[in-house]
């Protein structure tokens, strides 16, 4: 059922502009479109789309306990540019608390097995909770970000939070991305000029040097997919 709803998203919106596809799902399934941020330069660009067009869509965070000053410091300038609402989700504290008691603040370096439990305990969890009884989820994923993410759709069924991932900005370029925040004047995490491309957490997260992958800066030491388990591509 929900691949058939998909395909019909992909039909209905296959000539419409990005902003004209938000409006549509806003109308399509009211109150139940959410956008979640975390304050990269893709999901500037959306935020930006969504503040300017005063759209329903539930825009929101998870804040890990681990994020850069940088980070905040976006949220912040976000918040006041756009006049918007920006939900933020929390890891459960008695998780969090038990795993720092069992294993240390720092486990995630061990393993990719700890380095996992510690993403699902700050990212998945949360993220569960925050997709829980919604019909859209509204990512920044980009096709060049990765190998793995390739062969995604603009529309997606995601098995594992039962709920359809709308990809806008998906066959955008980095430099598509970037042309559209300086144009219109988006705020930015400074850190972007220092070499960080994907930001994550400060402890996982690296400047990377020309000529790497935009990714290779997250969990630079692990020789995995370099994913969170928010995304499975």
């Amino acid at each position: 059922m929900s691949i058939a709803i998909t395909n019909t998203l992909l039909d209905k919106t296959r000539r419409l502009s990005i902003e004209e596809t938000l409006t549509f799902l806003t109308d399509e399934f009211k109150g139940k479109v959410v956008f979640s941020t975390s304050f990269g330069q893709e999901d500037q660009v959306i935020t930006a789309l969504i503040g300017k067009n005063n759209l329903p869509i539930t825009i929101f965070t998870l804040d890990t306990g681990r994020l850069f000053q940088e980070t905040y410091d976006v949220f912040h300038k976000t918040l006041k540019k756009y006049q918007i609402d920006i939900k933020t989700y929390f890891p459960e504290t008695s998780a969090v608390e038990e795993l720092l008691n069992q294993k240390g603040p720092n486990s995630f370096y061990e393993s990719v097995e700890n380095r996992k439990e510690c993403c699902f305990i700050r990212k998945v969890a949360p993220l569960t909770k925050a997709l829980k009884g919604n019909a859209i989820w509204i990512t920044g994923l980009r096709a060049e970000q990765s190998e793995n993410r390739n062969d995604l759709d603009l529309f997606e069924y995601d098995e594992k939070f039962d709920i359809i991932k709308f990809n806008p900005l998906l066959k955008w370029t980095l430099e598509e991305v970037q042309k559209y925040l300086d144009d219109n004047s988006v705020p930015q995490n400074a850190l972007h000029k220092q070499g960080f491309f994907s930001i994550g957490c400060a402890p996982c997260t690296r400047a990377i040097v020309p000529g790497e992958d935009i990714r290779a800066g997250r969990w630079w030491w692990e020789s995995s997919h370099k994913e969170c388990g928010l995304h499975q591509k």
